[in-house]
């Protein structure tokens, strides 16, 4: 039955639009990749309540059902309850449901509904709400769309005490809190909530709820949903509800095939830091640590050497009356992304489509900062650069005359309060984060490719002494140094 389930998904992956895909944050599960989260379940006796939260057309409980049918499972009865609200999927849900079920002792429950608001009753225990309907198993491809801070939704949750951003997350923190003491939760999540600073509540309520036991990645990030042509990178966690947090599984395969799959066991806190306020949870690859985790020398954090960064100040869709293409004399520069190259800032570029400047005024003055040295390191970069990590220079020079400069919100950039560096202390800044020892360590941890302040606040750096020498030693070598001088440099000074 699950080949014909897939034949079903791949015509409703042809036949449905862009638009209703997007409207819902409905992308059915592909048959391997439910056949794997299925596998990830303990076994089991006894009674399964089992819970499909947007179930779509069925793929994952047919997996579970399938799963069972071979004796993966040790059940003698499997009760489920597969919640999906788009009613053009009923039909196929009930037939798949009809199937797969046939011959065992299967009960299988529709219900034609929003899952926030039924779950949120179901828990509340509000007086007059439905009795909490607790299940062993919850199996799950929740829908992936923002929640808006004034919707329905948000004011459902928040009855509950769920603060979070996205429908995926409220789907997951949901079925967490449907799932008896030592009752499990497999689902495949886009990976922004490991990360994710607006994400900080969902990370805080899942770790206190339980364990997370495991968490498989997709080395490409277009394999978990390539017939929608998803480009958004996915996980598959597997969770326990009331469980102490130990050592955590981390798997990893290059697409959904899971025909090179490699496992690990790494401990929790090296998973989640334990001086990380944001609780971000980083996935290691590998069971290698590279440099900056080995390194003796690289133990510092920016308090210890005297520096702070946060993102530029100029956001410029605020300041949008104040933009200028050119500069004018009542501008100051207003430095992006695009202002940067290896050999240095190009400024202003003419043709450019980002503003080259910005009126200096009272409305614009609070968000300039002094014209000196800084390290900026790019926010956003395609997953496919070299390195995830791209960090430049801010030469004053450059500004011959020029007292203030806009950093526009696109740039992190590192200060002295708002205030410039020692040019050697920015230039080591930049080396040390421009060698793929950071850049490894950055991509071992991180998924995402936006690269947040968070993110570089988290980063162990080398003494405030070792930055300066290794800014010193760049400050005599050409403007362009070369991967391998950066790397053999680094090595040298801080070994």
């Amino acid at each position: 039955m699950p080949s014909q389930v897939e034949k079903t998904r791949l015509q409703f992956s042809k036949s449905t639009t862009t638009e209703k895909k997007s409207r819902l944050g409905q992308y059915f599960t592909p048959q391997r990749t439910a056949a794997f989260m299925a596998g990830l379940f303990s076994n089991g006796e006894g009674v399964c309540r089992l819970l499909d939260a947007g179930a779509g057309i069925g793929s994952l409980s047919a997996a579970f059902l399938e799963r069972w049918r071979e004796n993966g499972f040790g059940f003698r009865r499997v009760e489920l309850d597969a919640f999906e609200l788009d009613t053009e999927l009923l039909s196929d849900l009930s037939q798949t449901l009809n199937e797969c079920g046939r011959g065992r002792k299967f009960v299988g429950n529709i219900y034609a509904e929003d899952f926030i608001h039924a779950a949120v009753e179901s828990v509340s225990g509000e007086l007059f709400a439905k009795p909490t309907k607790s299940y062993t198993h919850a199996i799950l491809n929740p829908p992936y769309k923002k929640i808006n801070s004034n919707s329905a939704h948000r004011y459902a949750l928040r009855r509950i005490g769920i603060e979070t951003v996205n429908l995926y997350s409220a789907f997951v923190a949901l079925a967490i809190a449907m799932v008896a003491p030592g009752g499990q939760v497999v689902a495949i999540i886009p990976r922004s909530f490991c990360n994710g600073p607006y994400y900080r509540p969902f990370r805080e309520y899942i770790y206190a709820q339980g364990a997370i036991r495991r968490i498989h990645l997709f080395k490409s990030r277009n394999n978990a949903f390539k017939d929608d042509e998803v480009l958004q990178e996915n996980v598959i966690i597997l969770f326990e509800r009331g469980a102490c947090q130990g050592p955590m599984v981390i798997s990893t395969s290059t697409d959904d095939s899971f025909a090179d799959i490699s496992l690990h066991t790494h401990p929790f806190n090296r998973i989640v830091f334990p001086d990380d306020p944001e609780k971000f949870i980083h996935v290691p690859t590998s069971p290698e640590r590279n440099a900056i985790e080995l390194l003796p020398a690289i133990r510092y954090s920016l308090a210890d050497i005297g520096v702070k960064v946060s993102t530029g100040p100029v956001v410029d869709f605020r300041v949008k009356p104040y933009l200028r293409e050119m500069p004018r004399p009542d501008t100051v520069p207003l430095l992006y992304p695009a202002h940067f190259f290896e050999e240095g800032i190009r400024w202003p570029i003419k043709g450019i489509k980002k503003p080259n400047a910005l009126v200096r005024n009272a409305a614009t003055e609070k968000w300039l900062y002094p014209t000196g040295f800084y390290c900026v390191v790019r926010r956003f970069s395609s997953k496919e650069e070299k390195r995830r990590i791209v960090a430049s220079v801010v030469d004053p020079r450059v500004f011959e005359g020029i007292s203030l400069l806009g950093l526009e919100n696109h740039l992190n950039v590192f200060h002295d309060n708002k205030h410039g560096l020692p040019e050697a202390l920015a230039r080591g800044l930049t080396t040390f984060l421009n060698s793929t020892a950071v850049d490894e360590h950055f991509r071992r941890f991180n998924g995402h490719t936006q690269v947040n302040a968070t993110d570089l606040k988290l980063i162990k750096y080398p003494s405030r002494d070792a930055l300066i020498r290794i800014g010193e030693w760049a400050m005599l070598k050409s403007a362009s140094l070369t991967q391998g001088q950066i790397d053999a440099e680094l090595e040298s000074l801080i070994a």
